[in-house]
């Protein structure tokens, strides 16, 4: 089974890697010795994260999430990076692909599938819905200080 590498860190960072996309299908994340899906890793505890989870999946050919699911605070959002699927909410079923973003509030219904011909691969980010504020949108400095690479 594949592991995320750690690249570096610092005080204000953490850099990670997960390889090529097209090896994502070598992970496999375990809920129970029952359940396991494989293609899919959580990054937020690798990145130290501390206001979101992020994963990336990767569905093969004819797969899908083979459950539907619902949260109880996170809102998701989904980002497909390749291929071509369906993603079904609240039983509407969208069709998605590369370039392809979709909010889902934490009760929606969800549930994806990959119905092309190569692997679908999506990053979905998870946070705590309602927790962005108007402070939040003016958050950024930007600094005096010249970039030197």
């Amino acid at each position: 089974m594949k592991q995320v590498e750690k690249i570096s860190g610092g005080q204000n960072f953490t850099a990670i890697t997960v390889g090529n996309l097209s090896e994502l299908s070598n992970y496999v994340l375990t809920l129970s010795p029952e359940v396991q899906i494989p293609g899919k890793v959580f990054l937020g505890g690798a990145l130290n994260t501390t206001g979101a989870e992020i994963s990336l999946q990767s569905f093969a050919v004819g797969s899908q999430t083979g459950f539907l699911h619902k949260h109880k605070n996170h809102e998701e959002i989904y980002l497909f990076i390749a291929g071509k699927g369906e993603l079904q909410v609240d039983g509407e079923i969208l069709t998605v692909g590369e370039g392809s973003l979709v909010r889902v509030a934490p009760e929606g219904i969800r549930s994806v599938r990959n119905t092309g011909d190569v692997e679908l691969v999506m990053l979905c980010i998870q946070y705590t819905a309602n927790s962005f504020t108007a402070e939040d949108a003016a958050d950024g400095d930007i600094l005096a200080d010249e970039v030197k690479w």
